[in-house]
Formats: C-alpha cells, sequence, structure tokens
C-alpha cells in the first residue's frame, strides 16, 4: 500500500474511533437534543449527524470501487437535508452506530487492498467532476474534511450540553 493510502486507513481508523466515543454515554433523547432549536438554523444533534456521515460511506466505498453513486444532495439526509426534531425520522441510535462502524470497516478493508492507482479514477457524478474530478481529489475532502467538520460539531453539542470531551 502507498503511503497515501496508509494516510487514509489511519484517518478512516482514527473518525471511526472518535466517532463512536463522541455518542457512547448518550441515550436516545441526548441524540435528539438541539440546543438552539431554530426553524431556520436547527442544529446539527447527534442523530442526524451521524444520519448524515452514513448517507456519504456508501458513495466513498462507490468511488474506490469505480461505482456509479446516487448524488448525495437528494439523500433523506444528504447536503440539502436540515435537522428535525422528530425521533421517528432517525434510525436508533444503535443501529446508527453499526452503520458508522460497518460502513468504515468496508472502506478501511478496501482501502487496505486497493491500488494506489485508484485515486487516479475519475469521479462518476457530473456535479463534482468540475471541484472533485478524481478519487484522489474527492477522498480526503470526504474521508478526512467532511467527517471531520462534522465529528467537530457532536464535540462542539457535547460541551454545550455540559458533557466531558472525549
Amino acid at each position: 500500500m502507498s503511503s497515501v493510502l496508509d494516510g487514509y486507513v489511519f484517518c478512516a481508523r482514527k473518525n471511526l474511533e472518535y466517532g463512536q466515543r463522541l455518542v457512547a454515554d448518550l441515550d436516545a433523547q441526548q441524540m435528539m437534543l438541539q440546543p438552539a432549536a431554530d426553524p431556520t438554523a436547527p442544529a446539527n444533534h447527534p442523530a442526524w449527524v451521524l444520519s448524515h456521515l452514513n448517507a456519504y460511506l456508501p458513495i466513498i466505498s462507490a468511488a474506490l470501487d469505480g461505482r456509479k453513486f446516487d448524488d448525495p444532495q437528494d439523500h433523506r439526509f444528504g447536503m440539502q437535508s436540515k435537522p428535525e426534531s422528530d425521533a421517528t425520522l432517525y434510525q436508533g441510535k444503535d443501529d446508527l452506530v453499526a452503520s458508522y462502524v460497518q460502513g468504515h470497516e468496508a472502506i478501511i478493508q478496501q482501502l487496505e487492498s486497493v491500488q494506489p492507482t485508484v485515486l487516479e479514477q475519475p469521479i462518476l457524478l457530473p456535479r463534482w467532476q468540475a471541484i472533485m474530478p478524481t478519487v484522489g481529489v474527492c477522498l480526503p475532502y470526504l474521508l478526512c474534511n467532511h467527517e471531520n467538520q462534522h465529528l467537530g460539531q457532536i464535540s462542539a453539542w457535547r460541551r454545550i450540553q455540559g458533557l466531558p470531551s472525549v
């Protein structure tokens, strides 16, 4: 494996560990808590964050396999979605965490078995091709930047709730 792919494996493992720790001590009610529930700018609660990140894990996997994938902006928890306070719209915590773990484990396994040339493959979503034309450009954004940004939201949310850092 190349050092670049090793770096992505490291990032995926760190995010997997951190994401689980961020919600390990939360109950179902806390997963939905919005400290500043504003209908025009609702706070990202942990259930939405995990739902959102879980929507992108199959996209990362498809990109690594060179497969087409649906545009995430149209996904129920994609970029155009907003966190909602209705718990029935979300999977339960255990299912959200299980999907998060399974998605990361699958991506780690893929990264450990692909050739570095995978990074040169084109991204097959036309809307992304102008800004992220290849897997090598898309992967650091989705796997590192995007995910870390949202995990940071849960971290900040925890502090607002008076919970300890993890």
